[in-house]
């Protein structure tokens, strides 16, 4: 039984190294592990694919992935950097400040880190680098804050993860708000502290009235994420129904209060969405059948007692799953990760007495920064075509900011009460 385990492992290691695309790595090594290493009906199969993708909570990424995507063609993402550059823009490094909070902004809508390089990151590099910033810098800064993407709520990463461990979605996403405060003060001080060193130039303080206006101005961009949150959390809808609402206020206000976008540019936008929609599904049905065939052979509960019996303490433990989780996000997406190794750890942490809600944000960072890792992270090429820079000049330029960010999250991994701080104040 132990060979089979190693075939199967061989077969998706083997298929993933010969550039098989992910969700069909997943779905035929789970169909062969269910069929022929088990003998499992190959009806089994189409039910799981079915039922994988039969699942409300999913509705709630197709209208992030929208919202998002409806922000980025209009000109909400415009309005919250100017936003941002008048909050800071006078000090040190405002600017590039400005670009970190703006990521922060950005991502408490979009609950995407690829969306926010693109968005953020295609806006802010060209305009830092014109501005006379060290261009290292820029493009190492602009690359990584984006995780903010996926920490600070709506996460797509978060809800694919309560999908997983029936965690409240809710609950879920009040850990973000901490660690992304966090690591926005971080990556600002010491962004601070490098351009002022530098001795970049300050630029005014903007009058009160300057400052009113821009406010004014994108006062409409800055109500996107209270009314996201002020419904949630105030018990007007539910996670999913803020979505949609979102959704909706975002096309209502570009295309009739900031007139940025067309009617004729909804189709492109809606069609846009949909086929990344459609791209997360087909990993999410690859993921489970690969996850039935874990289930029907018990790994994950194999895995806990060997991990069990060799490790006594929580501290090693989650230092040996964060070691394990960033070397996995330098080959695999966040999504894939997400759905493989999730139901393989939940067994673990009733083992050890840990929290789900806090596992779960402690994964999401750590396959977070695996987008600013090479040799897979996305990041990293999306940064380098916007500089015109190839992977290894990116991957120098983000190292001192990864370690910002891996610091921040060794502070949360031996303090749950940061990131559980939240929650219990608002559910108990």
């Amino acid at each position: 039984m132990e060979h089979s385990y190693l075939i199967i492992f061989a077969i998706l290691v083997g298929c993933l190294a010969s550039t098989v695309p992910v969700f069909l790595a997943l779905f035929f090594t789970g169909t062969i592990g269910l069929v022929y290493g088990i003998g499992i009906d190959p009806q089994i199969v189409i039910e799981v694919l079915y039922r994988s993708m039969d699942k409300f909570a999913l509705i709630v990424v197709l209208f992030f992935i929208l919202c998002g995507n409806i922000m980025t063609k209009g000109s909400i993402v415009e309005k919250l950097i100017k936003v941002a550059n008048v909050l800071v823009g006078f000090l040190p490094g405002g600017l590039a400040i400005a670009g970190v909070l703006a990521c922060g902004f950005f991502g408490a809508i979009s609950g995407s880190t690829v969306a926010t390089v693109v968005a953020i990151g295609g806006f802010m590099i060209p305009a830092l680098i014109e501005n006379n910033y060290d261009e290292k810098f820029t493009v190492g800064l602009m690359t990584t804050a984006p995780i903010l993407g996926v920490i600070i709520p709506p996460s797509i990463a978060m809800i694919l993860y309560s999908m997983v461990s029936n965690d409240q979605l809710e609950a879920l996403f009040l850990t973000g708000f901490i660690p992304g405060l966090m690591i926005i003060l971080a990556m600002s001080f010491y962004t601070y502290i490098v351009c002022k060193k530098a001795g970049m130039k300050r630029r005014e303080r903007p009058s009160i009235n300057e400052a009113l206006m821009v406010l004014k101005e994108g006062s409409w961009a800055l109500f996107l994420p209270i009314l996201i949150f002020g419904g949630i959390y105030s018990g007007l809808f539910t996670a999913n129904e803020a979505a949609v609402v979102a959704c909706f206020y975002a096309f209502f206000v570009e295309t009739c209060i900031h007139r940025d976008m067309k009617i004729t540019d909804i189709k492109p936008v809606v069609v846009s969405s949909a086929i990344t929609s459609a791209t997360l599904l087909i990993i999410v049905a690859g993921a489970s059948v690969f996850g039935e065939y874990l289930t029907f052979e018990q790994i994950p509960g194999k895995i806990a007692s060997i991990v069990v019996a060799n490790i006594s303490s929580p501290w090693v433990f989650l230092l040996s799953v964060n070691i394990l989780l960033l070397f996995i996000g330098m080959f695999m997406d966040i999504i894939s990760a997400t759905l493989i190794l999730t139901p393989i750890f939940l067994p673990l942490l009733d083992r050890f007495g840990i929290s789900t809600l806090h596992f779960g944000l402690l994964m999401t960072i750590n396959l977070g920064i695996g987008y600013c890792t090479p040799p897979l992270g996305v990041s990293l090429y999306i940064s380098g075509t916007i500089a015109n820079k190839n992977l290894v000049y990116v991957s120098r330029a983000v190292m001192p900011f990864i370690l910002i960010q891996i610091g921040i999250l060794l502070l949360l991994t031996f303090f749950p009460d940061i990131v559980l701080l939240l929650p219990r104040l608002i559910y108990g």
